[in-house]
């Protein structure tokens, strides 16, 4: 019992080590960052719960016009062919997914804008 007593009287007064924090990791991956929408490509989950917004890569507002959008989007129908901006394939699986997406109804909240279209050489990124 001396030695318990004796031990733990040791470690307390003994300094706190100061906590070493970890890298940051990148933002563009999931983790409430904006991300550049010239680097969004892959599979894709779509987010409609904004209580969720924290956990996904980027807000985005679907553009009624192509003039307006900064990412022209094409949903493909395999996950492979996805590998260039503006190239999505849309998964029903968070976990599975590159980025998630938050789609908002309010332009004002969202980082930027896409528009989807049905012809794949028309997708990509608008160069400002």
């Amino acid at each position: 019992m001396f030695l318990t007593t004796l031990v733990s009287a040791l470690l307390w007064w003994q300094p706190a080590a100061p906590a070493v924090s970890a890298p940051l990791a990148p933002r563009v991956q999931q983790g409430g960052g904006y991300a550049d929408p010239c680097k969004i490509y892959g599979s894709i989950y779509l987010e409609r719960d904004p209580r969720r917004r924290g956990f996904c890569s980027a807000t985005v507002y679907v553009e009624q016009q192509e003039a307006f959008a900064s990412l022209v989007v094409y949903q493909e129908a395999n996950k492979l062919f996805a590998d260039k901006a503006g190239l999505w394939y849309i998964t029903e699986a968070r976990d599975f997914a590159d980025y998630t997406v938050l789609v908002t109804n309010n332009r004002s909240f969202a980082d930027f804008g896409i528009y989807y279209t049905k012809v794949r050489a028309f997708a990509g990124c608008k160069q400002d």
